[in-house]
């Protein structure tokens, strides 16, 4: 479906709102974080904390802030979810999530834990939760036409491209940017900034770090059989389209044209050598791009792992760098 098709469909919503008059208080940003004398120390405690995760013995239940706002919707048939923060009435920025999950894990309470932090992070005023079908009943493009759905929704509704932000991690990573080629190749404006976090850039499983990372990545790689199995095996969202095909892997994309974006990644992670090609693909296609390598963590560990040092700072340097490209 073309973007530029979909301003001209009717939207029907329906909302549900959530009370959340005796939640807790919003999340801040600590000034730092759980820290290990040597690197042996921090891998202990990811793999047992990630061993507990993958058993269900970890568990969260989402419940909004007090006072802010929760609600669940439809724009044509899309199921969105958004969140309003009482204290940022004024701020004009807005955030859009695209969670990952290797296009077959659903919209989860994690998720909107995180949508939480990003709106705190960003002194947004909102943060919407794009619930976007997954695969394997859905391949391509099912995820990247109901990101485009709600992105022309959120445009329709007066929202500022300006001022809106698009985070992305793993293979929402993947969608965010394939999200904004789609937007350029369709004359619709750009969202402000994308804010890549592991991002999935490559379909293909050859670059170096896919395998010399499979034991080290505590989170995707080999001991995580069922989302390992996603980015390599099965990878369903891609239907018969090959792995290079630049609809599915953005490394091999024009990607000029695209926002200043900013990738974040693990040393340790299955995804290091993709976050290090997309850095050397935007650098050629010209755009203001920073990439940050933090030593020893795994994929998407600022998600799984908010209470490391490293979470904290990965936090801190997404605050800096919004902050240097947007005013309130």
């Amino acid at each position: 479906m073309k973007l530029g098709k979909i301003f001209a469909a009717g939207v029907l919503s329906l909302s549900l709102l959530t009370n959340t008059a005796f939640a807790a208080p919003a999340w801040k940003l600590p000034a730092g974080g759980k820290v290990f004398a040597a690197d042996a120390d921090k891998q202990a405690y990811v793999e047992g904390h990630m061993k507990k995760f993958f058993r269900g013995e970890v568990k969260l239940n989402f419940a909004a802030p007090d006072k802010w706002t929760y609600e669940k919707f439809t724009v044509n048939g899309v199921k969105v979810e958004r969140l309003v923060n009482p204290k940022q009435k004024r701020s004009s920025r807005v955030v859009l999530q695209l969670h990952g999950g290797g296009y077959v894990g659903p919209l989860s309470d994690w998720y909107r834990d995180l949508a939480v932090k990003q709106a705190v992070l960003t002194d947004a005023r909102e943060v919407w939760l794009a619930d976007y079908r997954t695969s394997p009943e859905n391949i391509y493009p099912a995820a990247l036409d109901d990101a485009a759905q709600i992105y022309s929704e959120m445009l329709s509704r007066g929202i500022d491209p300006k001022s809106l932000i698009v985070f992305g991690d793993s293979a929402g990573g993947n969608l965010a940017l394939e999200l904004s080629v789609r937007l350029r190749e369709e004359n619709l404006p750009q969202p402000a900034l994308l804010i890549l976090q592991s991002p999935w850039t490559t379909f293909e499983t050859n670059l170096p770090s896919r395998t010399g990372n499979v034991d080290r990545d505590k989170i995707l790689g080999r001991s995580n059989e069922f989302m390992y199995s996603a980015v390599t095996s099965e990878q369903a969202y891609a239907g018969d389209l090959p792995l290079n095909d630049p609809r599915l892997s953005p490394i091999y994309a024009d990607l000029s044209g695209l926002p200043p974006m900013l990738i974040q990644v693990g040393g340790y992670e299955l995804f290091l050598d993709e976050g290090i090609e997309l850095l050397k693909k935007s650098a050629a296609d010209n755009l203001n791009v920073t990439l940050s390598v933090y030593a020893g963590m795994s994929h998407d560990f600022a998600m799984l792992l908010p209470e490391l040092d490293d979470s904290v700072k990965s936090f801190a340097e997404i605050k800096n760098f919004v902050n240097a490209h947007l005013s309130k």
